[in-house]
């Protein structure tokens, strides 16, 4: 499935990457981005070791590093464990081994009842790396924010209940032109 739509598209492709070799993998499958979350971080914080053998292998602008958070605390292994670490405090330290990074805002995850717009905004203020922002952006109003601060957007739960239009979404992205606008 990941070769037929990294083959139909550009794709960033994350989820249960553990390994350099299942990352090679997938960039042999086309894949244009890597996201790691779980595998990013040990017990005492970013598992340098690990990432610093992924960017030797496939190069940090692939890299896309998951700074998913529930109550404050980064969580990993399917969002199932959280870890002693905050966003906040490790993204500097992440820089150097990622591209970018892809926020989730775990606790709004698929609610359809907006995000925490000043989490991002901090985040924002902390690096010079793409941000993508995630969970729980339910309207075109926390889009255009977002947007305004230079983050990213990914959808889920509001495209698949029709709260936000596709055909409006299109628009903002023909208005900020798609290098800018991922939604």
């Amino acid at each position: 499935i990941v070769r037929w739509l990294c083959q139909q598209a550009r794709c960033r492709v994350g989820g249960g990457i553990r390994t350099v070799e299942r990352a090679l993998e997938l960039c042999k499958a086309g894949a244009w981005k890597l996201i790691v979350g779980t595998a990013a971080f040990s017990a005492g914080g970013p598992n340098f070791a690990f990432l610093d053998s992924l960017v030797n292998a496939v190069g940090r602008e692939k890299i896309v590093v998951a700074l998913d958070s529930r109550n404050g605390r980064i969580v990993v292994r399917g969002w199932k464990h959280s870890t002693n670490l905050e966003a906040e405090r490790v993204i500097r330290q992440l820089e150097p081994y990622c591209s970018g990074f892809l926020c989730t805002y775990v606790d709004k995850e698929g609610m359809l009842q907006g995000t925490n717009l000043e989490w991002f905004e901090r985040l924002r203020q902390l690096t010079n790396h793409e941000l993508t922002a995630a969970g729980g952006i339910s309207s075109l109003e926390e889009i255009r924010q977002l947007l305004s601060l230079g983050i990213h957007v990914a959808l889920g739960m509001a495209i698949y209940t029709g709260k936000l239009d596709l055909a409006q979404l299109a628009d903002i992205n023909r208005t900020l032109g798609t290098s800018q606008a991922q939604a």
